[in-house]
């Protein structure tokens, strides 16, 4: 967990002084990477903490201000690619309101600053906050001669040839326009646009954008103008910088005179009159901000009367007539537009919610988890919702809240589906200890597209049917192809690409004939193996040789399985025995019950020879121990050494436990050896283990 920072007020002058250079310089960076570069590395909301502390140390520290200007800069200096453009007006920044009190405040600023009583009434316009780049735009005689970047709000960069390239933007002004007229807006980019964008860049393989404003920030910035032209940017215009003749004396009338002029303005845009009224209308944006199609920020407030504007003037990097009221940069609402089920390598059937784009924190968000059933069922998600999406750091998107106010009337609660939407098989949830688990699973197991490679990277494993040649790539690729869908095609491949195999690439005469021997070694293989490579939930190596010892037989495994339901004599006969309880026999009865698994299971019967495992011995000198190996064993396998303890009636651990009643430690044996001392278990050689057990084994 971060640590709290320390009051500003508790700071010495030497530990504000410090961190007042470390937050000076990390701003400086992050401006450059935001304006100059187009690539942020932090949220806005990060950004604007960053921001806020370095304001508070030098409000407490007021020498750090006077030797550091950088809380008062706007944006970077421009990159160089461009040639430079000096404002005649600066294109300052907006302070930032981050909650009700805040807006507030503001207002009781202008008050005491105009000497204004508290009946006195102040209009203010309010207006989304575009989440695009800002960019100046100078018109004379109503004809577009130059178009410049923010910048570091002194000096821009000349976009002109680009900017000419933009629908939304006239070349000339329409109706009675001054003769010299910056007008002030944003370039931004659609969601649709920017989802079309990225889809296109991929296609060619080229890089895609992480949200639409540095999408948008990026089209623009070319040096090749015929790119920019290709790109679907668009613009609003909501301010202005040089203008001898205004067209109004409001902030409401000039803009309503863009409009006139043929100019986009925001429709969104409203005069309001008190805190009341601006922060209801900030409530109305902020629940419209999911329809939009477009991305903002928050809500800009600006004094409406130009006379006051002029009045009030500038502090620092922005004008005391204005302030942005920003969203939570790690919340946003949107609409849930569809519950898609995944089904995962395991079967797990995971609810997704597909969303009408929204930026949530710098990254534009199309999917959220819904993590399971239960939750949809809890919080009442249903398709059409308006819902709020929170999103911190890399987590997954998920959804907080649904917007109740805002449903759609005829809604219906999410039906979660009981059949595999891939495969068609049943999905249940099993019972652990009378509850029912979180998650409910697809039965269909081998036959489960979606479950396919994982089930048979598990089938050709080392403990299962232990296939050399045929490895992830293989099966990854052969799968593909539709060659491999269901563990028996693997028996059939010599007879469907035995010929061609030698002459795909990355293969030959004696790797091809080497694949298909290894495979056909594999047609006698021991029951348990068997059994386990069929991948039965819960049923891991030891599960899988005590249900071989049991039933003897594959066939007999699968009918007595099949026919077991809770009271009867199937299934007590199978769970009374060692390591299998109710929930063991579940799966397993869930397994054989599913007839696509009996058909796999009956094929693979036609193509391989399961064989019996030896009788476990009773009167060996380790029957019923529990053994533990560690070390490098020189004279056997691990897996010999399992097989060995086991035909010999010991239960093989992996772990040392008091239970423990003999550890075989070879060379480089390490904990497993510090806890058998710890427990006092037997600790012996290799060559000990083979004098203890050399006449039972033989």
């Amino acid at each position: 967990m971060a640590r709290k920072p320390v009051p500003v007020e508790q700071l010495s002058p030497l530990e504000a002084a410090a961190e007042h250079s470390r937050l000076a310089e990390d701003v400086a960076r992050h401006d450059i990477a935001y304006h100059q570069e187009d690539a942020p590395t932090i949220s806005d909301a990060a950004y604007d903490e960053l921001r806020r502390r370095l304001l508070a140390i030098e409000e407490t520290f007021p020498e750090l201000a006077r030797a550091s200007r950088i809380s008062a800069s706007v944006g970077a200096a421009p990159s160089g690619r461009f040639a430079k453009v000096q404002h005649r007006v600066p294109m300052l920044s907006l302070s930032n309101a981050f909650a009700d009190e805040d807006v507030t405040d503001f207002i009781d600023r202008i008050r005491r600053f105009l000497k204004l009583g508290d009946s006195a009434v102040i209009a203010f316009t309010a207006e989304p906050k575009i989440d695009g780049l800002s960019i100046s735009l100078r018109y004379e005689n109503g004809h577009l001669v130059e178009a410049a970047t923010r910048g570091d709000g002194a000096e821009g960069e000349n976009v002109t040839a680009n900017v000419r390239t933009i629908r939304d933007v006239p070349e000339r002004l329409h109706g009675a326009v001054p003769s010299v007229f910056e007008v002030r807006g944003e370039i931004y980019m659609s969601h649709g646009d920017f989802a079309a964008l990225n889809a296109k860049q991929a296609e060619a393989g080229e890089r895609s954008f992480a949200n639409p404003r540095n999408a948008a920030a990026g089209s623009l910035r070319q040096q090749d103008a015929s790119i920019t032209a290709t790109r679907p940017l668009r613009f609003f215009a909501y301010a202005w910088g040089e203008a001898p003749d205004l067209p109004a004396d409001t902030q409401w009338g000039v803009v309503q005179a863009f409009k006139s002029w043929g100019l986009p303005v925001n429709p969104l845009m409203q005069v309001c009159h008190g805190a009341g009224e601006l922060l209801a209308h900030y409530r109305k944006i902020e629940g419209q901000r999911a329809d939009l199609g477009y991305d903002i920020d928050g809500v800009v407030y600006k004094v409406n009367e130009i006379a006051l504007q002029q009045r009030l003037g500038f502090v620092s990097r922005s004008p005391r007539w204005a302030i942005a009221h920003k969203f939570s940069a790690e919340q946003a609402t949107t609409v849930l537009e569809r519950i898609d089920i995944q089904v995962g390598r395991t079967g797990a059937l995971t609810p997704v919610a597909r969303l009408k784009p929204v930026t949530v924190g710098g990254v534009v968000v199309t999917n959220a988890t819904l993590h399971n059933e239960d939750e949809i069922l809890r919080k009442d998600i249903r398709v059409g919702d308006t819902v709020v999406v929170q999103r911190a750091g890399d987590v997954i998107p998920q959804i907080v809240s649904v917007v109740l106010d805002k449903r759609p009337h005829g809604s219906h609660p999410y039906a979660f589906p009981h059949v595999c939407p891939v495969c068609g098989s049943h999905a249940e949830r099993e019972e652990k200890g009378g509850k029912a688990d979180a998650v409910r699973r697809c039965t269909g197991g081998l036959i489960c597209a979606a479950q396919r490679k994982e089930r048979l990277r598990h089938f050709v494993s080392r403990n299962a049917f232990d296939i050399e040649g045929l490895g992830d790539k293989i099966i990854e690729e052969f799968a593909d192809e539709g060659l491999l869908k269901v563990p028996q095609d693997i028996f059939r491949l010599e007879e469907k690409i035995g010929s061609t195999l030698k002459d795909r690439e990355g293969w030959g005469q004696a790797s091809a004939a080497n694949l298909f021997a290894a495979i056909n070694a594999r047609r006698r293989i021991a029951l348990d193996r068997f059994i386990f490579a069929l991948g039965i939930r819960h049923v891991g190596e030891t599960t899988a040789r005590v249900l071989a010892r049991a039933y003897g037989a594959a066939e007999k495994l699968r009918d007595q399985a099949r026919e077991a339901a809770p009271g009867n004599e199937a299934w007590d006969e199978l769970t009374s025995h060692d390591g299998i309880g109710d929930v063991v026999a579940e799966a397993i009865q869930q397994f054989f019950g599913e007839p696509h698994n009996i058909e796999v299971v009956d094929a693979l019967l036609q193509e391989v020879e399961p064989q019996a495992l030896a009788a476990a011995s009773t009167d060996s000198p380790i029957s019923g121990k529990t053994v533990v190996f560690t070390g490098a064993l020189e004279r056997m396998t691990r897996e010999e050494a399992k097989a060995m303890a086991e035909r010999l009636g010991a239960k093989v651990s992996g772990s040392v436990s008091r239970k423990t009643d003999l550890l075989v430690a070879g060379p480089g044996a390490g904990s497993k050896l510090k806890d058998a001392e710890k427990h006092g278990v037997e600790v012996i050689d290799e060559n000990e283990w083979f004098n203890r057990v050399g006449a039972a084994s033989s």
